[in-house]
């Protein structure tokens, strides 16, 4: 669906990378936090699968903003006007005379300007966890003040690359959305660059804009998220004349995380009117996570070659596996697959016999099952069962397969033996679960 990554030209000289995704009579604009990489957001299944979501809308525009992904750097910071006018110029470069704006994070202040100097080009605006101001000030008391600001940041350069930021924003996370930020953060600007940006904005305050917005606002606040005080949420929504605020439940501030479809409901009704581009079904299936031990260490003794030859072998395995045992691969992920049965019995069928493949050729994986209710969207699957599936395989040694305890209590009578490997909290998962390994 997308586009490949182009080029507008600012009225400064610069050139901002831009590409757009789906077609439509509706224009929507994305305006993305401080680091971005228009190509890199759809290396991973499920972010990529929150932006496919957004196109069934309309056309979905998404750039990177200047100093950061694929766009032009200057080697300073620059002012939210001179931001504002990037967006001109990518909505010119695509021919779009108005679209409507969402805003994530760090990009509300920019979308916010935006809308409040151009509603001609702005037809609605959506943002999602935004902020007025960055440091406390008189009445913005809940604020950071700008030496913990500053340290709190520093830290963050201190690891910058490695994903651990994740962890403030989308605790729930798996390892792969981890690697993938991590990646975007790399990829998007260096850590000198990213500290440049925070200590620019420092001082950011829009809070005089606000009451001059005057176009169609919606606004997320996410109670649990520890990356934002809903305050500052709640502060935007209160002084945008008309906006509505929704409550979305979690503690995650990334939207693509966990149950996206909420958040994606919400704009597609205040977008369009309606809720009819995604229609989901909730079935009970056995979910498989597979992930191949070792990989890095393997893909570095064999070679690139040598490892991508081995790694299509694994491949087809596995799909020869889930072939013969009534098995669905819904999609690949990191080294491993995400498939589902509709029996538990048959996962863990397809678990031993998938173990037994891969170590004929030299590797090992280990195996995670988990039976629950699951949500079916387009060829995709989410929901709570997926994530225990993926928690269980985590805990998984080379050529073992865990299940959970109600894949265990679902094949009672079939004759399978488990061991017993205790209760465990599952990150992301509320309470103990106890946790099993097939046995023979």
């Amino acid at each position: 669906m997308a586009t490949v990554t182009r080029y507008a030209r600012t009225r400064d000289g610069l050139h901002i990378a831009y590409r757009t995704l789906g077609a439509g009579p509706l224009d929507l604009l994305y305006v993305p936090g401080t680091f971005t990489q228009v190509e890199h957001l759809f290396a991973h299944p499920t972010v990529a699968r929150y932006f496919e979501r957004l196109a069934t809308f309309g056309r979905l525009i998404l750039f990177d903003r200047r100093e950061c992904g694929m766009s032009d750097r200057v080697g300073r910071p620059s002012t939210l006007e001179e931001q504002a006018d990037d967006v001109v110029a990518v909505l010119d470069a695509v021919g779009s005379e108005r679209a409507a704006v969402l805003g994530l994070l760090e990009g509300t202040p920019m979308a916010m300007l935006f809308a409040a100097a151009h509603p001609e080009r702005a037809g609605a605006l959506v943002l999602d966890s935004p902020f007025a101001r960055t440091t406390r000030a008189p009445g913005y008391e809940w604020a950071p003040k700008a030496e913990e600001r500053a340290e709190r940041f520093g830290r963050m350069f201190e690891t910058w690359g490695d994903g651990s930021l994740i962890d403030g924003f989308a605790p729930a996370a798996d390892p792969d959305l981890r690697d993938w930020l991590g990646k975007l953060q790399r990829l998007a600007m260096s850590p000198g660059t990213a500290r440049m940006i925070h200590a620019a904005n420092q001082d950011l305050d829009v809070r005089h804009v606000l009451p001059t917005i005057r176009v169609p606002t919606l606004v997320f606040v996410r109670e649990g998220a520890p990356a934002l005080d809903a305050r500052h949420v709640r502060y935007v929504a209160e002084h945008i004349p008309g906006a509505r605020l929704v409550a979305l439940p979690g503690d995650d501030a990334f939207p693509f995380v966990e149950e996206s479809e909420t958040t994606l409901g919400e704009i597609e009704e205040f977008l369009t009117g309606a809720r009819a581009s995604a229609p989901t079904d909730r079935v009970l299936a056995t979910v498989m996570f597979t992930d191949i031990c070792g990989s890095t260490e393997v893909a570095s003794e064999l070679g690139d070659r040598r490892w991508r030859d081995k790694l299509a072998a694994h491949d087809a395995a596995i799909r020869g596996v889930l072939a013969r045992h009534g098995g669905r691969e819904v999609k690949t992920v990191g080294d491993g697959v995400l498939a589902t049965f509709d029996g538990p019995a048959r996962g863990i069928r397809a678990g031993r016999a998938i173990a037994a493949a891969v170590r004929a050729l030299g590797l090992e994986v280990r195996v995670g099952l988990h039976t629950g209710e699951t949500e079916v969207i387009g060829a995709d699957v989410g929901g709570l069962a997926v994530h225990i599936a993926a928690r269980v395989m985590a805990l998984a040694q080379p050529s073992e397969i865990l299940v959970s305890q109600t894949v265990k209590d679902l094949v009672t009578g079939s004759g399978m033996r488990f061991a017993d490997r205790g209760q465990h909290a599952l990150r992301g998962v509320p309470g103990e679960w106890r946790v099993w390994a097939v046995a023979g």
